[in-house]
């Protein structure tokens, strides 16, 4: 089975802020379409792309740093409130 959407940089970044808004219960998980909240795996794909922002530092595009950035500020934000009983 071919994939429909190209492995791209953007689009790997995007599937991973993704799990981590399924983790937050912002969407629902794929399989079961529920939306269930699981803060140590949102925690996870969260310091995921924090590490993919260090170790490709100086090696993106301008496109790819600001993609980047702004949905770990996002993740980030929401995480932060979830946290607090905030909601999203």
């Amino acid at each position: 089975m071919e994939l429909e959407v190209p492995v791209t940089f953007e689009n790997f970044v995007i599937s991973l802020s993704s799990s981590a808004l399924v983790y937050m219960g912002e969407l629902p998980e794929p399989t079961t379409g529920k939306k269930q909240v699981d803060l140590k795996m949102a925690k996870h794909a969260i310091d995921t792309l924090d590490m993919l922002k260090e170790k490709t530092r100086g090696n993106l595009s301008e496109e790819e740093e600001k993609l980047l950035t702004e949905l770990l500020a996002d993740l980030k934000l929401k995480f932060v409130k979830l946290q607090k009983g905030e909601g999203g």
